[in-house]
């Protein structure tokens, strides 16, 4: 009976011992919690001549803003979103946990980490908010420039330590070399290249504006419940999004193929808005950094994954755009069976020491 209660005081021991590792390594992985915040931006004029008297965006941060001796504040790093998407991605353990923890790239008790939610996105001011099909059509340097109102008018950060982004936060940060050269010390674009969307990128794009804009029940922006072309949008981003191998595994027969497609169709339908998902893929209409490469001055790594859909390497366009940049790195994560596709930009694990260097490199002596 003796050795019975041992060995079941042995396993209590081992238990208790397996949470207080839990415990501490939950600890140990935390972060500061994220403040939420709005800052209206007055009489914003977009770059088509239409205007809004009040532009709301929403933002998070982390962390606590430091100045120098000259009020320069030396610690900002902004962090931008893809299309259709919102601050709330940069949460997930993927992306935060790798990278805000204590000791991490981006650690939030070093940091000052600005994460909007893009004009169009999110709880920011967008075409779904009551405008409909009669919000301003905006563009990507509409988008920055509202990016560049939050961080100077309402949070009064005169500098950014790194500009970052994925997808079409990738496409921004390229923007933010060339509009705002002396404002940042790095900069990190990933899954985006550096031409206008043409080729397959654009297809797809249209295809998606088409089918919202041509539904039946799309009743010129004012319908009452989300049109059927939203389901077009929904499987076009299903499409896109992943690489082939990972979408045979999660899907590897008719039935299950569309399940799978279902259930995604499914969450699009009820968590986003047709018109916002429209106006969000007409964005990048005038998107082009390639005749500006050269006004990059700031340290510029870019980051793609060999299995991304969008932006395929094999278009060869980093080999000779980046040559154009004065600091100017590209790399192209090999495809694995850790990387994800398109999707592989917010999988921090996989490009995080690049990163790492990137800071390192560009640290202020």
């Amino acid at each position: 009976m003796n050795r019975i209660h041992s060995v079941r005081e042995k396993i209590i021991c081992l238990l208790l011992f397996a949470l207080l590792l839990g415990v501490v390594g939950s600890r140990a992985a935390s972060y500061p919690a994220p403040t939420e915040g709005d800052y209206t931006i007055h009489d914003f004029h977009f770059r088509d001549g239409e205007s809004l008297p009040e532009v709301r965006i929403h933002y998070l941060t982390l962390g606590t803003p430091r100045r120098d001796d000259q009020g320069v504040v030396r610690n900002a790093v902004l962090i931008l979103h893809g299309t259709t998407g919102s601050s709330a991605q940069f949460l997930r353990s993927e992306f935060a946990g790798e990278l805000y923890c204590k000791g991490q790239p981006l650690d939030a008790t070093r940091y000052y980490l600005i994460i909007p939610d893009n004009l169009g996105h999110g709880q920011s001011s967008k075409p779904s908010d009551g405008l409909h099909a009669r919000f301003p059509q905006y563009g990507c340097l509409d988008m920055v420039e509202a990016q560049y109102r939050l961080l100077t008018e309402g949070l009064d950060v005169n500098h950014l330590r790194l500009v970052t982004g994925t997808s079409m936060g990738g496409m921004h940060t390229w923007l933010w070399g060339e509009v705002y050269p002396d404002f940042m010390d790095a900069l990190m674009p990933l899954a985006s290249l550096p031409m206008p969307i043409s080729g397959r990128n654009r297809v797809w794009r249209r295809v998606i504006i088409d089918g919202i804009r041509d539904s039946p029940d799309w009743h010129n922006g004012d319908y009452q419940s989300q049109p059927s072309g939203l389901r077009i949008a929904a499987e076009m981003l299903y499409f896109m999004g992943s690489n082939p191998v990972l979408r045979m595994k999660e899907a590897p027969t008719l039935k299950q193929a569309d399940e799978v497609l279902d259930s995604y169709v499914t969450n699009v339908m009820t968590n986003l808005d047709a018109n916002d998902v429209m106006y969000a893929f007409a964005d990048s209409e005038d998107y082009d950094p390639g005749p500006g490469l050269e006004k990059i001055t700031a340290p510029l790594l870019v980051i793609n994954s060999a299995d991304d859909l969008i932006n395929p390497p094999e278009l060869r366009v980093l080999e000779h755009a980046i040559k154009r940049v004065k600091h100017g790195r590209a790399i192209v994560i090999p495809y694995s069976d850790q990387t994800v596709g398109h999707g592989s930009h917010t999988k921090a694990v996989l490009w995080k020491k690049y990163l790492v260097r990137l800071l390192r490199k560009t640290e202020r002596k």
